[in-house]
């Protein structure tokens, strides 16, 4: 039986690619792979956080697991500013559109180095109203 690679992701069909390292846009990827089979059963995966993701002038967040290539939906904690951080599924092509002032973009937290697994992450945030990482 051969062992099969996980797909890499389109760069041109996606413009938010230059906003991650390549290490872990595959790791993200790689990880959707890896939890396919697993969703939904006692077996799913509670993965460390791969990157974090910020708008540089304001408090939005992301700290993401996996990664679907297809769509460009990544798994996550997100926090917007609100108080209210939530695990669910954001379109990477959306945060990519925010354009803020000077036309910043939504940057990737290149000295972030994930400590625990997202859950933990994710309780720590619901408790303060904002995610600490």
């Amino acid at each position: 039986m051969e062992d099969k690679q996980p797909p890499t992701l389109n760069a041109e069909q996606f413009a938010f690619v230059n906003v991650l390292s390549a290490e872990a846009l595959q790791q993200l990827i790689n990880n959707h792979f890896e939890q396919q089979p697993l969703k939904g059963t006692r077996g799913e995966r509670d993965f460390p956080p791969v990157c974090k993701l910020f708008l540089p002038w304001t408090s939005g967040t992301w700290l993401l697991t996996e990664l679907d290539p297809d769509d460009g939906l990544a798994f996550g904690l997100g926090d917007l500013g609100f108080g209210t951080p939530e695990l669910g599924y954001i379109s990477l092509d959306e945060i990519y559109e925010i354009t803020g002032p000077a036309g910043l973009k939504v940057e990737q937290d290149i000295h972030f180095k994930a400590s625990k697994p997202l859950s933990e992450y994710a309780t720590q945030s619901r408790q303060d109203g904002f995610i600490r990482a």
